[in-house]
Formats: C-alpha cells, sequence, structure tokens
C-alpha cells in the first residue's frame, strides 16, 4: 500500500524531472499534472506478459480429473486438501499457507461427485407405491442393476405380476425360504373364479455406482412391500440404509484421491 507521503515525495521527484514518453510495466508512478496528482498503476496483471501468481477454482467430477490437475499444479509442502462428506465434495487449495510463509489460497480444485443416473432412478422410487405394470416396467428397466435374484428369475417375477391384473388379490403370507405368497381370484370372463398365488422375493440386492465415474459398485438391498387396496395390489421397495452407502461410496472416493495424489486428506471445508 502507498500512503499520502510516499505519493507526495514521488510527485516532488517527478517535479523535478521530466516525465518519460513511456512508463514500464510493473510499477506505480505518480503524475503531477498542476495542483493534482494522479495515481498510474502498471503493476496489475492486464500488464504483464503472463500473470504473477495462478489464481481461480477448476471443477472436476472423477477422482482421475483430479489427481491429474493436483500433479500439474500442487505444490510440496504447501497444498492442502479437503473433504466435505455433507456436499460430497473435496477441495484442493494449492497455494496455502506454507509453514512459515502465507499463501494466498486463491488457486483452487474442486471434485464434486455427482449420483449416477442407476443411482438416481432407485433412489427416486424409494418408497413410492405403484400399480402393478408399473413396478414390472420399473424391474424390466433397471434389470441389469439386480444381482439377486438372479436375471432370468427377476423377469419371471415382473411378467407373472403384468399377466396378473385383472384379479381380487387376497391376504398374503411369508414362507419359509424367503418368498411372499400374496392369493388372487381370476376375473375375467374365461377363468372366473379360478385362484391363484403371486410369489415374489421378500428383497432384492441391486448392485450400482453410487457416483459417476466410479469405477466400484456398491450394493443396496431393497425390501420389497405391498399393499391392498380394494382388490387392487400396489407394490414398493425400501432401500435398506441408502445414507451408509452413500457415505461408504464418498469414502471410497477419498481414499482412492489420497493414494492418486500421494497426499493426506483433511476433513472438513477450507476457509
Amino acid at each position: 500500500m502507498i500512503d499520502r507521503s510516499a505519493v507526495e515525495a514521488i510527485a516532488e521527484l517527478k517535479g523535478m524531472s521530466q516525465i518519460p514518453d513511456q512508463l514500464e510495466p510493473g510499477g506505480i508512478y505518480a503524475v503531477t499534472f498542476a495542483n493534482s496528482t494522479q495515481l498510474i498503476d502498471l503493476s496489475t496483471d492486464q500488464y504483464r506478459e503472463a500473470p504473477k501468481r495462478k489464481r481461480g477454482a477448476v471443477t472436476v467430477r472423477d477422482v482421475a480429473s483430479f489427481a491429474e490437475y493436483w500433479r500439474k499444479h500442487s505444490v510440496a509442502g504447501t497444498s492442502e486438501v479437503y473433504a466435505d462428506r455433507d456436499k460430497h465434495t473435496v477441495t484442493a487449495v494449492l497455494d496455502a499457507h506454507a509453514p512459515d510463509t502465507p499463501g494466498w489460497a486463491g488457486h483452487r480444485l474442486v471434485l464434486a461427485l455427482q449420483f449416477s443416473e442407476a443411482f438416481k432412478a432407485w433412489r427416486a422410487m424409494d418408497g413410492r407405491l405403484m400399480a402393478q405394470e408399473d413396478f414390472a416396467e420399473f424391474l424390466d428397466d433397471n434389470a441389469a442393476d439386480i444381482r439377486e435374484p438372479l436375471a432370468a428369475e427377476m423377469l419371471e417375477i415382473a411378467q407373472t405380476i403384468q399377466g396378473t391384473s385383472k384379479v381380487d388379490w387376497q391376504a398374503g403370507h411369508r414362507l419359509v425360504d424367503g418368498q411372499r405368497r400374496i392369493g388372487y381370484v381370476e376375473t375375467n370372463t374365461a377363468k372366473a373364479g379360478a385362484k391363484g398365488e403371486l410369489a415374489i422375493p421378500t428383497q432384492i440386492v441391486i448392485g450400482v455406482q453410487i457416483f459417476d465415474g466410479a469405477e466400484v459398485a456398491h450394493a443396496l438391498t431393497a425390501r420389497l412391500r405391498h399393499r391392498l387396496d380394494g382388490g387392487h395390489l400396489r407394490l414398493m421397495y425400501r432401500l435398506d440404509r441408502p445414507n451408509d452407502v452413500v457415505s461408504a461410496a464418498f469414502e471410497a472416493a477419498v481414499a482412492e484421491l489420497g493414494s492418486a495424489c500421494a497426499t493426506a486428506v483433511l476433513r472438513g471445508a477450507p476457509a
């Protein structure tokens, strides 16, 4: 910072000599006109061939991109990394304070993890009652994510659910093999009065990448539930502790990042 006395001293010196036709970039000049003094600041980056220091914030979406930028711009003993589990972000302050020297903390790298489309699809329908056909279509559309039961078994279940739409549903019961059987009576003209049962598992296991760009899929258990509403069957599932699975996926990403960047990861958010 230049105080008034420094400006006056520079102005006095300038008054004693001729003002150059061309000023050199990188300095701050005081020019006197009659009874006023004007500062000409040529020390800013716009007058340099290159910026004096790095600054700005770069956002990436996967660990590999974070690691590549880190290798290019981090400074040993100065750059720091912070992980914020609540926001699913990891922030690197590349010009942080050194032990004996303050830093500008103006050059940052942010990993902003985004949920995968597969996980968003399963989470969106969590706990929502669906009509038979809607539920069967959902299982069919997302069959690639289902690990247990096998895909062929789930396809058969979905087809059975779709094929039993014109029936009156009755109370179900649970079997020792873990399946639930729901009784029904046919109502269509050809099979009126015929009885049957729909067997569905009490739970399924799905495997999806929680975050975009993740290499490892995480397993989630979905507990199947049904409701009888005036003879109509409604089906749904509830994901078992999905927030814990998200936290585990985030911790896996942080561990991968720390290894790729060969640095410790602090918990929290930088100032």
